[in-house]
Order: structure tokens, then sequence, then C-alpha cells
């Protein structure tokens, strides 16, 4: 009797919590917003690419509280908001602005299942923008900067029996600092958006043995047909031994080991399976560590082979290439928003929707747009089969053009403190990123944002990643380094430059635009870089765009991205609207085009 009545009670306060929360403000949501739950709110488990069974989802509502800069933690918090959607966000349930002068506190209650007793705890953030301190238990715990990429900390020893408190305080300063911060602005118009302050991605708890595996690197070799995996541990053992098996399906196929801390080189069978667009194939794996004979940690993984290279054909253009072939590589713009979480999916359907879309309409690429996604985004990418050029987010001046000199323009300076921000954040992407197969592009720059020292940068990128092609500045000041010259052309294609020592790319061009009323964001200020009335005369200029495109192909251009996958705000140049309700376009035409153009050099 007594349990039945401590199920009653857990039920109806369930039931209180879902009543009390609902979405904030009256605009346009997606059809997933509708199916939120607010105690299973994005519950699949957050990092494919490294997977442990033992683990706590610690999304769902906690108390919030705004206060000014610099005070302590509040004694009463104004309510709760909805984790993890932004504050700005209608599915916080909160629907406000933070700003530069004050801090955002969150705070919740959590205990640590039973059966981790004895184990270690980690406490993990898939993202927080911008600046994020932590507590548990009134211990700090640590300290994280960067909006847009994962950290964790080892709780263990704040940790105590029974209940425990987590209190994370926040600081954003949006467009009036220079960090990273994408398209986000105070003030948002045109191609500028609603800012976003606080936690944006799953917090979640992770059970741990004494020793374990802190991060994995995997690297493929085509040429050598070999897998080389790298592994790091929380204790660096010269006794420890890492074990790697790979297998297809539930077939083991192939398994490597070392010690003394060096990489795991696995010899690859004879009838590998490359991974492609077409055929998007996965080796999974498991990476064991070892102390002795006793093991101490295992993980779940995957893994994929392929190779992204440039090469010049028979006519002396620089080519990209996959798998050493060459390759037209083309999708759209891809910028991540959404009307009710703003840079949070409303679910995980919802996070692979606009993927799976971009294959229906025939794209074999996407570019991720001055965002950093979701680990399960870069996870399905790799399983569908989408290359994906991966965007670092622009922060410090907005767009600073120097077209004296075009390729060789002295670049404006950032602050010492600017420029190490800077170079912070864009290591961890990389590093947080490198093991997804679909990445093959890494794009510092955009547009002359924020742009400095291109050619050191472009170099360090390289160097860093070698596996990777890097695009230095997509349609920036261009400077004579990295993998390709890359230009930006509104509305039609345009090959303006050309460059005979790198591969010459179109990564922006398009943005036709299309009102349909009842999918708006706002009811008036919609734009687009040309405009129509019917999804016809949309269509009919995307046809014709394309096929300039297809003619530019032999030319010499050897990849192009659209703008935009979907409708963004006032942006009203999306392939779908903001609300995904609407394929505005014609899916049948654009796919047959697409393919045309995605096989042009095949």
């Amino acid at each position: 009797m007594k349990q039945l009545i401590i199920l009653l009670v857990v039920f109806l306060n369930c039931s209180y919590l879902s009543a009390q929360w609902k979405p904030a403000g009256e605009r346009i949501k997606t059809e997933w917003a509708t199916k939120i739950d607010v105690e299973n709110v994005l519950p699949e488990y957050p990092r494919p690419i490294m997977e442990r069974p033992d683990w706590m989802n610690l999304n769902g509502l906690w108390n919030y509280a705004i206060a000014p800069v610099g005070q302590a933690a509040p004694q009463k918090y104004d309510g709760q908001i909805l984790v993890p959607f932004a504050i700005e966000s209608s599915l916080s349930g909160v629907g406000k602005r933070l700003g530069k002068d004050n801090d955002l506190w969150y705070q919740r209650k959590f205990s640590v299942p039973s059966k981790w007793k004895g184990e270690r705890v980690l406490l993990h953030f898939g993202a927080v923008d911008w600046k994020a301190d932590i507590w548990v238990n009134q211990i700090k715990i640590g300290q994280h900067t960067g909006g847009f990429t994962p950290f964790s900390f080892d709780i263990t020893p704040a940790l105590k029996n029974g209940e425990n408190e987590l209190v994370v305080k926040v600081w954003d300063p949006t467009d009036n600092g220079t960090q990273p911060r994408g398209k986000q602005v105070n003030k948002p118009s045109g191609i500028w958006y609603t800012p976003v302050s606080g936690i944006w991605q799953t917090v979640w708890l992770e059970s741990v043995p004494a020793q374990f595996i802190t991060n994995i690197k995997t690297t493929p070799d085509i040429d050598l047909n070999k897998l080389v995996v790298e592994v790091a541990t929380d204790k660096k053992k010269l006794s420890s031994k890492i074990e790697v098996k790979v297998f297809d399906g539930k077939e083991l196929v192939a398994k490597g080991i070392s010690i003394n801390g060096v990489p795991v080189e696995v010899a690859m069978p004879a009838d590998v399976k490359l991974w492609s667009p077409d055929s998007p194939s996965l080796y999974d794996l498991e990476i064991s560590l070892f102390e002795g004979n006793k093991l101490m940690d295992k993980v779940k993984s995957y893994a994929a082979m392929r190779k992204f290279s440039t090469k010049r054909d028979k006519n002396g253009i620089v080519r990209l290439q996959l798998n050493n072939k060459d390759l037209f590589q083309f999708g759209p713009l891809d910028q991540g928003w959404w009307p009710d979480g703003l840079y949070t999916a409303p679910s995980d359907e919802a996070l692979v929707y606009d993927i799976q879309k971009t294959k229906d309409f025939g794209y074999n690429m996407i570019r991720k747009h001055i965002k950093v996604e979701p680990a399960r985004w870069y996870t399905h990418c790799d399983r569908l089969g989408i290359i994906v050029w991966q965007d670092m987010p622009s922060g410090d001046k907005n767009p600073e053009w120097q077209m004296r000199e075009y390729f060789t323009g002295t670049e404006r300076k950032r602050s010492a403190e600017s420029e190490a921000t800077y170079r912070k954040e864009w290591k961890e992407i990389i590093d947080c990123l490198y093991s997804y197969p679909c990445i093959g592009t890494w794009v510092p720059f955009n547009e002359a944002w924020g742009q400095f020292k291109t050619p050191e940068i472009a170099e360090w990128t390289k160097r860093y990643d070698p596996s990777r092609l890097v695009n230095p500045a997509s349609g920036g000041n261009h400077y004579t380094c990295g993998d390709m010259l890359d230009l930006h052309h509104y509305p039609g294609p345009e090959m303006f430059l050309y460059d005979a020592q790198r591969a010459t790319v179109l990564g922006e061009y398009g943005g036709i635009g299309l009102v349909l009323k009842e999918h708006l964001w706002e009811p008036d200020r919609n734009w687009g870089y040309v405009q129509f009335n019917t999804s016809k005369e949309a269509t009919d200029k995307y046809l014709e765009y394309a096929n300039v495109l297809k003619d530019l192909i032999p030319r010499g251009f050897s990849a192009a991205v659209y703008t935009q996958t979907t409708d963004v705000e006032v942006e009203i140049n999306g392939l779908l609207t903001y609300d995904r309700k609407v394929i505005k376009l014609d899916e049948k035409a654009l796919r047959k085009i697409n393919r045309e153009i995605c096989d042009a050099l095949k």
C-alpha cells in the first residue's frame, strides 16, 4: 500500500509539473513542439560516438533566476525553465532576454542511482552559451567558456548520499562581446537572429570506473587499408592495454591492440566497405581498456573508411575527391535554427528531419553554417550519408572587407583576448567533431566576419587535422591558402574568380524567397535575395540557376552551396518553411536536377 501511495504521489507531481509548463509566446512552432514531455525531454543518448550503458539524463524542469552580474546565488528563484532550451526560446517556457548585465542561474536536485556506488560520476554539458560556472552541493566543481562545445567534470568528491544540489551560473554577452556567437544579435533583423543564452544541449550524468577512457580519435586510411584509433584515458599508465574490435554488423572483421599509449592500428579486411553519400557504410567499434588482464573500461563507437582530398583532373582543374574519385559536392546552407527551440531542435525526430529532407532533395552535402550541432546530428549525417562542411561560428566584428588587394589584403587585428578565445574554441570544435566520418571540410571564417591571420589559421587547421580539407574563408577576404577558393554570389551562380592551384567552389548562391503567410516568424519585414509569389515560380527559378551551375562545372566549379534549407526568422528563402510544415519548392523536380549536378563529375 505504501509503495502504491508513493507511485501515486510521483504521478500526480509529474502531472502537475507538465500542467505548469507551456511554451512561451505566440510565434509559429513545429509539430514536434506539441509533443514535448517535460519528464522526457530529448531522452536519447547524447554522445553516440562514445557510448556507455550507465547514464542519467538531467533534462527537464529546473529552477531559474535572472540576477544582476556579480551577485551571489539567489535565495529565491523566478520560476521554472525547461532544460535544455535557451531562456530566449519558446520551449524554455520563459522566453526572456538575458543581456550582458545579468547572470542566469539554474538549480535542480538529483540523486545518483544506487547501482553506481563505488563508481566515479561525471557531469556532462552538451553546450552552454557562453560562460558557465558550476556548483554541486555548494562546492565549485568547474568553469567553462565557449558556447558550442561539450564539457564535463568529475563530481564524485562533491557528492553525498541521497539528494544532491546542482547550481549553474551563466553569463552571455551576445554581440557585446568578442566570443564566437554565430548569427545571434541583441536586435535581430535580416540575416541576424534572436540571442541564445544558457544551457542549450543535454545535461547528463555518467558512471565510469576508477580508470576510464576519456576520448577516442579515429582516423581512416583507405590507401593503406587501416584504421588508426587513438585512445585517451584519465590516467597515463604505460602498462595499460587498449584493444579495438571492429564489427560489420555482428561479425568481428578486424582487431588491434596496443600498449605504452601508442595508437591502435587496425588492418581492415581486403573487401573493406567505403563510406560515401550513396553507400554510408559504418563499422561498429568496441574499445576496451585493460590494466594487466583486468578490464577497466569499455565503450562502443563506430567509424568509416573514407578519404577527402583534391586532385587535378584531365583538364587541369583541381577537383574535390572522395575516396580518390572526383565528386561534385552540392548541398544547402543549413543554419540549424528552430522557431520554438532556437538553437535546439524540439526532438531527435526533428533533428534528423532536416538531414533526411536534404537527402530527399538529392543533395550529397550540407554546409553547417556558423553553428555547431549536438553530437547526435553528426551521427545522423554519418548514418544517412551526408558530407558536412563545418563552419566555425563567427564572432568579434561583423564583416570587414578589404577589397584593395583581393588576395593579399591587410586584415584587421583582433585583441589578444579575442584571438585566444577564437583559437581555444576552434580547437575544441575540431577535437569534439574529429571522429565523425561525415565531416569533410573545416571552414574557419565566413565572409570576413572576425577574419584574422587567415593563412596562419588555415595552416594550423590543416596541420592539426590533415585528414580533412580546409576552406579558409567562405566568401571572405581571399588568401592563397588552404584547399579551395570559395566564392559567394547572389542570387544566381557566377564564377567571377578562378584558382588554378586550388579547387574553386561556390560557397553560397540562391536565396530564392517565397512568403507563405501562415508560416511566418513575423507578418512583415520578410525578405529573400529574390522573391516570388508561387511555388512554381520559385521552383522554375531554382531550376534556372541549377542549369547555370551545371554549365559552370566543366569550367571549374567543384562544389556549390544553395541558400538555404529552411526559412529562418525573417529570412524566407528556405526550401522548407521555418516551422517545417511546408516543402516550398517542387521536391521531385529539385531531386532530379540536384542528382544530375552531384553526378556531374562521375
